[in-house]
C-alpha cells in the first residue's frame, strides 16, 4: 500500500471512530430513535454530504452501533470465561451472566440499544446476528460441555412443545436433547429480564444487594437448564432427583 493510500485509510478509520462516538453521545442524551446524521455532521463541524460517505444513512450507522455494541459484550463475556475456562461448568455459567450484568451497568446506552425498545422504523439486518450471537453460544458451549462430560438433568418437556422444542433444537444446537435446548433458550431470556429489570429501574425498592441477588438468580438459570452439579468441577454427582444425560446415557 502506498503512503497516500495508508494515510487515507488511517484517516477514514479515525473519522469512523468519532462519527461513531457522537452517534453514541447522542444515544446516551436523546435516544436511539432521536439519531440523525445531520446532527452528527453538524457536532463534528462536517457537511451531512460528507458523512453520507462514510454511512448512507441512519441505519446504516444504527446497525454499525449495534454491531459493535454486540461485539463488545462478546468480548468481555468471553474474558470472563476464559478465567475461569478450568472450572465446573455452573461456575463458568455464573460468571459469564455477571459479566453480561457488569458489561450493561457500564454501558447502559449501548444496552438500551440492543435490549431495549425497538428503534421506531428500524430492523436490524443479519449482519448483526453472528455479534448478537456470540454471548447465546457461549452458554450453549458449557452446556454441551457439561452434557459430554458428567451430563445434564434434562428439564421436563411438555408434550405439546415438544414439536417446538425439537425444531429449536435443530436450528441452535442439534447435538443437545431437545428439553435441553428449550430450557436454555429461556435461561438467556431471563438473563436479559434481570439484567434490564436491575437497570431501568424496576428492582427500585425491591432488591438492595442486587449483586448477590443476581448471583443467586444466575446459578437457578444454570441449574434450570440442568446444570444441577456443584460449582467445581469433579466436586460431586448431582443434586438428589437429578436425571444425568450425558453423551452415553442420552
Amino acid at each position: 500500500m502506498s503512503t497516500a493510500r495508508g494515510a487515507r485509510a488511517r484517516a477514514r478509520i479515525e473519522v469512523t471512530a468519532a462519527i461513531k462516538d457522537e452517534a453514541r453521545r447522542q444515544l446516551a442524551a436523546e435516544g436511539a430513535a432521536k439519531l440523525s446524521l445531520r446532527a452528527v455532521a453538524r457536532e463534528l463541524g462536517m457537511v451531512s454530504s460528507a458523512l453520507y460517505r462514510y454511512f448512507p444513512s441512519r441505519d446504516d450507522l444504527l446497525t454499525a452501533l449495534i454491531i459493535d455494541a454486540y461485539d463488545s459484550l462478546g468480548e468481555t463475556a468471553e474474558a470472563a470465561h476464559a478465567e475461569v475456562a478450568d472450572a465446573g461448568p455452573r461456575e463458568r455459567w455464573v460468571a459469564v451472566c455477571v459479566a453480561v450484568r457488569l458489561w450493561a451497568l457500564e454501558h447502559p446506552h449501548e444496552y438500551a440499544l440492543i435490549y431495549g425498545s425497538p428503534v421506531p422504523g428500524y430492523t436490524a439486518p443479519e449482519t448483526t446476528i453472528p455479534a448478537a450471537s456470540r454471548v447465546g453460544l457461549l452458554l450453549i458451549g458449557i452446556v454441551r460441555d457439561a452434557y459430554q462430560d458428567k451430563g445434564v438433568a434434562r428439564p421436563p418437556l411438555p408434550a405439546d412443545l415438544k414439536t417446538e422444542a425439537q425444531r429449536m433444537a435443530a436450528d441452535l444446537a442439534p447435538d443437545l436433547p431437545p428439553e435441553v435446548v428449550t430450557a436454555l433458550v429461556a435461561a438467556w431470556a431471563q438473563l436479559y429480564g434481570l439484567v434490564g429489570f436491575e437497570l431501568f429501574g424496576q428492582f427500585n425498592r425491591v432488591v438492595e444487594d442486587r449483586e448477590t441477588f443476581f448471583r443467586h438468580a444466575a446459578d437457578q438459570l444454570a441449574h434450570g437448564v440442568g446444570l444441577v452439579f456443584p460449582q467445581t468441577a469433579g466436586a460431586g454427582t448431582g443434586g438428589k432427583g437429578s436425571r444425568p444425560g450425558g453423551a452415553a446415557g442420552a
